[in-house]
């Protein structure tokens, strides 16, 4: 499966590119230095030039999706036809605005929708901002999950420090090299996440080591997922070749956080000022908060997802708590309420990334679809061997867990080609 489609390239403004993908001209930005020239095809994901392909190889990539490319664009406008709005015209007015003409009252009150018939509306109008601002795009990283060991103790975590029942592990870095290696060249993935625990067995030297060595032997792009390094790390990593950051605060809520959060550098404010720095530096920043906390409002909600936007996250990541407790009566967010969020955040951001995460799926089996029909457009696929998955236990029963990697990928691809998206991140 390919996660991208090779485009030409038309014109070349400096770093600049302009690349024609079926007829559709997409900017993207060629960060690493390539030496490129008019005519040549490249991978291009998140905006970015990934690697550049050959002629030949490119064209028979592009024959497989001649007819398909536009056959998914055809299901997806069908899926987004405007359906009938609300009675209430208070809140026909609220759906027909986005970004900057929403006032925070008027997202607040789409959180506080109890009205089946309304909350459905409000998917719709997200899942039609999605496609009008994205087209039917869907960006799919792979992420791999490298460490169970954390340093912190985050009450509703399953990889927390204090849990002795677990079963540690950790990936050497050859392993971690060769794992991503396989992604990139044998499954076709072109954005690759590495994500750990807070775990300092790895040296922040060991981190740029193997970002150098994966961004050598395969094109991808690299995402990190290790935490709350130091602002030198992060800096160091971008040098590296790193390009992405994925780090979510979990909640805007100071007290909230406290409560649940412990552990060296486990403060909101330290993890904003990095997610700061990594923007600045230019990084791709994922970022955004746990749905479902004890004691969590409505208006904490609008406020993690202003609070993203204020960030200038490039992807929007929010998934409903489950905790690590098997009892019945552990904390999980709801369906509804998450789907919510994900739809006020595509109305605050019309632009925006939006994540479905594999909890969401967890919580629901249809929790992929439901996201991605109320205005998300983003998943990742879990790359990491068997029984190092099982092992990362954020939290019980995760979905996909008990199948294999190849079956991920079938179920994934069987989600998107039935809703009309492409598996592919095209750029601007």
């Amino acid at each position: 499966m390919c996660y991208t489609i090779p485009g030409k390239i038309v014109e070349i403004e400096k770093r600049l590119l302009l690349v024609d993908y079926f007829g559709e001209l997409k900017r993207v930005v060629n960060e690493f230095d390539e030496p490129l020239k008019r005519g040549d095809y490249i991978y291009a994901q998140s905006g970015l030039v990934v690697q550049k392909i050959s002629k030949k190889e490119a064209l028979l990539v592009l024959e497989e999706w001649k007819e398909l490319f536009f056959k998914l664009k055809e299901e997806d406008l069908r899926l987004t036809q405007p359906k009938e709005v609300p009675s209430r015209a208070g809140i026909r007015s609220i759906l027909e605005k986005s970004g900057t003409s929403l006032k925070k009252k008027e997202l607040l009150s789409l959180l506080k929708l109890t009205d089946k018939e309304e909350q459905e509306a409000l998917f719709q109008r997200a899942n039609a901002l999605r496609q009008e601002r994205l087209q039917n795009s869907c960006c799919v990283h792979g992420i791999l999950e490298f460490s169970n060991y954390c340093r912190n103790l985050c009450t509703y975590c399953g990889i927390r420090t204090t849990r002795k029942t677990l079963e540690r592990y950790r990936l050497l870095p050859e392993e971690i090299v060769r794992l991503a290696q396989d992604a990139v060249n044998r499954l076709g993935f072109k954005a690759l996440v590495l994500q750990s625990g807070e775990d300092l067995w790895y040296t922040d030297e060991m981190l740029v080591d193997m970002v150098k060595r994966i961004r050598e032997r395969c094109g991808a792009l690299v995402f990190l997922s290790v935490g709350t390094r130091s602002v030198e790390c992060y800096t160091s990593l971008y040098e590296a070749g790193a390009r992405g950051v994925l780090m979510r605060f979990e909640t805007s809520n100071p007290r909230l956080y406290a409560k649940f959060h412990s552990g060296p550098k486990a403060d909101l404010k330290y993890r904003l000022e990095l997610l700061r720095h990594a923007k600045t530096l230019g990084y791709i920043v994922i970022t955004g908060s746990l749905i479902g906390l004890p004691g969590q409002t409505e208006e904490d909600m609008l406020n993690d997802i202003l609070l993203t936007k204020s960030l200038g996250a490039d992807m929007y990541s929010f998934g409903p708590l489950i905790a690590s407790s098997r009892r019945s009566d552990a904390p999980k967010g709801d369906l509804t309420t998450v789907l919510k969020v994900l739809a006020a955040a595509r109305l605050a951001d019309p632009d925006a990334k939006i994540l479905v995460t594999t909890a969401l799926e967890t919580l629901d089996g249809e929790g992929r679809r439901r996201g991605l029909l109320a205005g998300a457009n983003s998943l990742m696929i879990n790359v990491t061997p068997p029984l190092c998955r099982k092992r990362y236990a954020i939290y019980p029963n995760r979905a996909g867990s008990e199948l294999s990697l190849e079956q991920n990928i079938q179920t994934t691809r069987a989600l998107l080609l039935a809703l009309g998206r492409a598996p592919t991140d095209l750029g601007r």
